[in-house]
């Protein structure tokens, strides 16, 4: 698969996740299946043009703990997609060290491989 076809799957399936579900970087490589490629499925959604058509909700995926990844110091990445999430109903907690997360328990989008 080249990149253009990995970041043609990733948006795909992301494009999948319901409403108020999230699922994580490495489920997204799972479903598409390339495994060992969560970090491409977050650079992929990083290289996301504004306005994609039919819209990518990038905002549905998290880390496998259920927290939002930084952007970096001064950025707001993870607030915006903290806001996008809380504006769909999920849950988005702040834990003491500042860290956003989402409990996967309550709201995680993992379908089996191969079902979708």
């Amino acid at each position: 698969m080249d990149s253009a076809e990995f970041h043609a799957a990733v948006y795909d399936t992301v494009r999948l996740i319901p409403p108020q579900k999230v699922t994580s970087y490495g489920h997204i490589a799972k479903l598409i299946g390339m495994p060992n490629h969560s970090r491409h499925v977050g650079q992929a959604l990083k290289f996301l043009a504004p306005g994609a058509t039919p819209p990518i909700p990038w905002h549905r995926v998290v880390s496998s703990s259920g927290a939002i990844s930084s952007r970096g110091p001064g950025t707001t990445g993870a607030q915006n997609q903290s806001d996008a999430l809380e504006a769909e109903g999920v849950e988005v907690t702040v834990g003491p060290t500042g860290t956003m997360r989402v409990n996967l328990s309550a709201c995680g989008w993992f379908p089996e491989p191969g079902t979708i």
